[in-house]
């Protein structure tokens, strides 16, 4: 035995080995899985693409007469001063329709695959007005400001107006310009016996199915109705003041609410008022006594939390060193999808970041130029700019308030993103890689963009303009080979 033993003496040196990171390519085929970090950067690599591919202005007919809106843009090439542009923008949860809405009085849902084909025959080109799935128009007076699917019912679209207290639900399947129901809020009465007149600026819906609609008005109050109850409100949520709530959003548990307005301040709302049960349970699933159920929506009446966006960007040195930071209003919030977590925000001013709602503090700011600085045109300050998420990476697109345009915006939650408060530009120069991932890019469009919205599969992008038009938002169509070599022929 002792001729298979090795003496320490002779033994052979020990090899270095070097760990190689694995491949990236099979490490997915392996697991079956796409990590979070490389599905945020091929994302990146996807929006850094997008160009506009399509433009469809909204120059439409009715019974073989132009609509409302179509009337309105002829006005304004006339420079008649008028009220226009998208409101509203909206995909379904498939992606296979878009809604749109105009301040002018159109209500219109595409198809988003026609739509798509159809920006193929090149930019300006006119759209088909046959493969239109809806086009309503209403005379002046019953303009449109939000359009949102119901969730839970891919048929029905709800819409709201700043200048009127209803919520309008159409059921798109019954192809009629008639709301298949109207929600009221109630009346208020000022003190020399007045109505008092609440528009509604917003609408959202939960997605459990138990026909909740929540809707702030201009006065500062959220009503919220179950549908099965009737067409009144069975709750409002107040501000504790007065603060127009421009917009609303829905976590993910369907129980928390956010809305933010006028005052610069982000508003929260736990619907459970401190309980596990929720006072909008179905009555066959919870059993509470008249006592408990008023107790319990009283207790939600009121925020939960109150966040002074200013005082939260002001802890930001850096920020707080060059700019002097005031309360502005917010024109947006949005739920991140895929971290729901960050919740983004869009300032008048042009300003957009995300608050981390798990620490209650802002984690990333973008922060553009002011429109007056190039003497830009001011009447975009007017406008309520709506953005929107891309579906599965943390990237924000939002209009431009001084340039004709998109901001693809990285919001990434580590401190890679540009836009990260902890962002050490220093340290990331000398890494290519993430420079070439980890960036921002504008998008240069043919006009002023009012709101955005994603595809909720492929990351396409819709834009509403201040023109009424539609733009798509995409990677440059390429040809085949055969249709090159017939084009040449």
């Amino acid at each position: 035995m002792e001729k298979y033993l090795v003496s320490p003496e002779s033994s052979p040196a020990k090899s270095t080995t070097t760990v190689r990171r694995p491949w990236k390519r099979s490490l997915i085929e392996v697991t079956g899985r796409l990590e979070s970090a490389y599905r945020h950067e091929l994302y990146s690599l996807v929006a850094h693409s997008y160009l506009e591919i399509g433009k469809f202005s909204h120059f439409y007919h009715l019974n073989e007469n132009p609509c409302i809106t179509h009337m309105r843009e002829i006005q304004r090439l006339y420079h008649c001063p008028t009220m226009r542009g998208v409101a509203g923008l909206d995909f379904d949860s498939r992606g296979i329709f878009i809604v749109s809405v105009t301040r002018s009085g159109c209500l219109m849902v595409h198809d988003f695959e026609s739509l798509y084909c159809q920006s193929k025959v090149g930019p300006g080109s006119l759209e088909d007005e046959s493969k239109h799935v809806v086009h309503f128009s209403y005379p002046p007076g019953r303009e449109f400001d939000v359009a949102r699917w119901n969730p839970s019912n891919q048929n029905e679209v709800a819409c709201t107006s700043r200048k009127h207290d209803q919520v309008l639900i159409f059921d798109i399947s019954y192809m009629s310009p008639k709301p298949t129901e109207v929600l009221q809020t109630r009346q208020k009465l000022s003190i020399i016996g007045r109505k008092v007149s609440r528009g509604l600026s917003d609408v959202a819906m939960t997605s459990d199915e138990d026909s909740r609609i929540f809707s702030p008005d201009t006065l500062g109050m959220v009503h919220v109705w179950d549908r099965r109850a009737g067409v009144s409100p069975c709750i409002e949520l107040s501000t504790d003041r007065y603060d127009s709530i421009k917009s609303i959003q829905i976590y993910v548990d369907n129980q928390t609410i956010f809305g933010a307005g006028k005052e610069g301040i982000i508003h929260i709302w736990d619907l459970r008022g401190g309980r596990n049960s929720s006072a909008f349970q179905s009555r066959k699933d919870v059993s509470l006594t008249r006592g408990e159920l008023e107790l319990a929506m009283a207790m939600s009446q009121l925020p939960l939390a109150s966040l002074h966006l200013a005082l939260m960007l002001q802890k930001i040195a850096s920020l707080k060193a060059q700019s002097k930071i005031l309360p502005k209003e917010i024109h947006s919030i949005n739920v991140n999808p895929s971290s729901p977590h960050q919740l983004a925000f869009h300032l008048d001013d042009g300003w957009s970041g995300v608050l981390d709602i798990y620490k209650s503090e802002v984690t990333h700011v973008h922060c553009p130029p002011p429109a007056w600085l190039d003497g830009s045109d001011s009447s975009a300050d007017l406008i309520l700019r709506k953005p929107s998420w891309l579906p599965a990476s943390s990237i924000y697109v939002v209009g431009s308030m001084s340039e004709k345009g998109i901001h693809v915006l990285d919001f990434h939650p580590s401190s890679r993103s540009p836009c990260h408060v902890d962002y050490d530009e220093d340290t990331q120069r000398n890494e290519k890689r993430d420079r070439c991932n980890h960036s921002n890019k504008f998008v240069s469009l043919s006009e002023t963009v009012t709101g955005c919205a994603a595809h909720p599969l492929n990351g396409m992008i819709v834009a509403g303009t201040q023109n009424s038009s539609l733009l798509v938002i995409a990677q440059r169509h390429c040809s085949s080979s055969s249709e090159t070599a017939e084009g040449e022929l």
